[in-house]
Parts: C-alpha cells; structure tokens; sequence
C-alpha cells in the first residue's frame, strides 16, 4: 500500500468508527422511549431531536472551519497560530452556546411553529427541549476541539470521545429512566450528561496530549479584530452553506409529508440508505481535511494532488460498493428498518432513487473535505446555492406531474450540482 494510502487509512478508519456511533446514541433513545406506554413519548424524543440536530448542524462550521483553518497552519509549522486558532474557536463555541440558552424559548417557539407537533407531543417535547438545551455548551466546545483534533491529524481522540458519549448515553439514560422512575426528562438528562463527559474527556486528552503547546498560549492579541476577521470570514461562507442544506433537507422532509404518512415514512426509511453512506464516506472527507490542509499550508503540490486524487479513488470504491450493496440487500435492509409491509411496498416503489444516492453523491461529499481542507469556504458556498436554486428549479418544473419520483430527481440533481460546481472550481481557480 502506498504512503499517501496508508495516511488516508490511518485518518479515516477512526472517524468511520466515530461515526458509526453516531445513529447508536439515537436508536437507543428510541428504543427506551418505545417501551415507556404511549406512542406520545416516541413522536416528542424524535421533534425534540430533529430540532437540536438541526439547531447544532447550522454551526457545525466551529468544526469544519476550525479544522481547515488548523491544518494549513500546522503544514506551515506555524504553531502559536494552531493554539490561537483552538482559543478562538472554543470562545465562539461557548459564545454561541451562551446566546442559545439566553434564546431558548423564541427558539423552541420557532422550531415548533415550523415543524408543528400535535399539542401533546408538544407539551412532552418542551419538556425535553428545556432540559436538553443545558447540553449547548459542551458539543458546541466539542465541536471546536473535535475540528481542531482533526486539523492536528488526529482523528483517533474523537472516534474515543464519541464512543464514551455513547456509553454514557446508555447507561445515564436507562438509570434516569428505570431506576429514577423518570420519562423523557430521564432521556433528556440522559443526553445531556453525556454531553458533558465527552466535553470532559476532550479536554483531558487536550492538557495531557497537547502540554508541548501550552508555551504558545498568548492570550493578549487572540482576539483581535484582524485576526478574528479570517476566522469569521471562513466560518460565516461554511454557515451560509449549511443553511441552504437544512433549507433542501427540510423542504424535502415538508414536501414528502404533505403527500401523505405513508410517502413520508418511505421518504425517511430510504434516506436512511443515504445517511448510512455519508457516515462512512465521512471518515475519508475528514482525512482529506487533515491531510489536503496540511499539505496546502505547507505547500507541498504534489503530495496535495497525490492526496485528492487518492481520496478520490478509495471514495469511489466505497460508494461503488455501496451501490452493489443496496441493490443485493436494499430489501432486506428496508425490512429490517419497519416491519409495516405498506410502508415497505411504497418505499420499494422508490427505491432506485436511493440506490443512485452514493454514486451521485460522492463527489460532493469528497470535494467538501478537500475545500475545508484549504479554506475555500467561498466554493463550497457558491455550490450549494446555485444546488439550492437546481433543485427548487427542477421540483417546481415538474409540477407535480411525477409526484414523490419528482423530489427525488430534483434532490439527485441537488448532490450532482454541488459535486461539478465543486470540481469546476477546483480544476479552474485551485488547482
């Protein structure tokens, strides 16, 4: 195996394990709400989810842009900037998070007024909501230090991290709820202890591993103007960005509902396909930021190239096996995810679409890494805009006329335009 390849490997196979858990932590909260009596308790942890998950994928720019940012200055050995820069992102973290929990209740009514539970769904899922907004601070500090691991070619602490998260997740939870007697504020607390010890062991792995860098701490100048403008300028483009994702993902969540339950459910089981494989491919878009931001703040061009071209090759084989997968299993794997024959017969009916998620998907998916990698969060907006336009263009071009086939094709053309936006500008202003 190639140096270049045994790099990407060493980088990726953590990050694909950290991710992995990732639905764990989810399926076991719905697994303990599921036997709690009541439908109720399922429909409040999964509203109450779905609003922080979109709630803290809009500044999951304090990892992507902390880790961009990270890897360039660590290429140029430019270390009191690497130490600068974890300061800089912990503070925005811990000021974001402060600003969510001031803001909590004009949140939860906006996110409520846009997903609209039913009244009694609500009144559980205020509760959870209120319990588990205390969790702000500590992912939002993770997500600083977790970007920042990345940026340093570290990717082994996080998949650590988020394995204790979800251990503890389990454990909390089940006592909160069986011994303690609580409902979903036992899930809740569940969740936000969690949080807090993944935050913990972070830093513990922070002053432990990291004490050489303790004689580059500077506290006077970090927070400059001038040098909090770059940081902002890269994060604000990677914000604006994840905006115009939520804005897709949600329409496409909002457009299969109003086609009816059973669309929805089928939509949401198939997507599952699709998030089964980000998670994976994730693992190498995350080595593409380390190691393309290294190279790229070291000026290294051709182990840079030698780099995207390799990510590249093993991502194209990971979503042409995805593919091959799908289409063997993809029944199975349906039945496996809902015993409802109906709502597997519908979602079967759609099918093909999510078998042609991974290979149309994938180029975007890499691009992103290697655009976070050097900071080009301009490109990555610019993408996803004009994919934003592409697919409202080609949903609302279809009027109706192919129904849910319509959204898929125009979610398909959302991942394909943001992939040869991505390589457009890649191959003509950063190559």
């Amino acid at each position: 195996m190639r140096q270049r390849d045994r790099q990407i490997i060493r980088l990726a196979l953590p990050s694909i394990i950290s991710n992995i858990t990732v639905p764990l932590l989810g399926l076991v909260d719905v697994a303990i709400v599921g036997h709690m009596g009541s439908a109720l308790y399922i429909g409040a942890i999964s509203v109450g989810a779905m609003v922080f998950n979109i709630l803290y994928w809009v500044f999951g720019f304090l990892r992507m842009g902390t880790s961009g940012m990270t890897s360039q200055a660590l290429g140029k050995r430019d270390l009191p900037t690497v130490v600068q820069l974890l300061g800089q992102a912990v503070a925005v973290g811990l000021a974001v998070a402060l600003t969510i929990i001031v803001a909590q209740e004009p949140i939860r009514q906006i996110a409520f007024l846009i997903v609209g539970p039913e009244e009694d769904i609500a009144s559980l899922t205020t509760t959870y909501f209120r319990i588990c907004v205390w969790g702000a601070p500590p992912t939002l500090v993770l997500y600083a230090l977790t970007g920042w691991y990345i940026g340093m070619q570290n990717t082994r602490f996080p998949m650590m991290i988020s394995i204790l998260q979800n251990v503890v997740n389990i454990l909390a939870s089940l006592f909160f709820v069986y011994v303690c007697g609580m409902k979903v504020e036992g899930v809740a607390l569940g969740t936000v202890v969690a949080q807090y010890a993944g935050a913990l062991l972070s830093l513990s792995l922070l002053f432990v591993a990291y004490r050489r860098l303790y004689k580059y701490l500077v506290w006077k100048g970090m927070f400059e103007i001038r040098k909090m403008l770059r940081f902002f300028k890269v994060n604000s483009d990677i914000f604006f960005r994840t905006i115009c994702l939520v804005a897709v993902n949600l329409y496409f969540l909002a457009a299969g509902a109003r086609q009816g339950a059973l669309i929805l459910a089928a939509n949401t089981i198939l997507m599952q396909l699709y998030i089964l494989f980000s998670y994976v491919l994730d693992g190498f878009a995350f080595a593409a930021e380390a190691l393309c931001g290294k190279f790229y703040g070291a000026q290294h061009r051709e182990a840079f190239h030698e780099t995207v071209k390799r990510v590249f090759v093993w991502s194209m084989v990971i979503a042409l096996s995805f593919t091959v997968l799908y289409i063997v299993a993809g029944q199975w794997f349906l039945s496996i995810l809902t015993d409802e024959q109906e709502v597997v017969g519908v979602a079967s009916h759609y099918f093909p679409w999510a078998v042609a998620v991974p290979l149309v998907a994938v180029t975007a998916l890499v691009w992103d890494g290697v655009f976070i990698g050097i900071t080009a969060s301009r490109g990555m907006l610019v993408s996803s805009v004009l994919a934003m336009v592409v697919f409202f263009a080609v949903y609302i071009a279809d009027k109706g006329c192919m129904g849910n086939h319509g959204l898929w094709m125009a979610f398909l053309f959302f991942l394909a335009t943001r992939g040869c936006v991505q390589t457009v500008i890649f191959f003509r202003k950063l190559i």
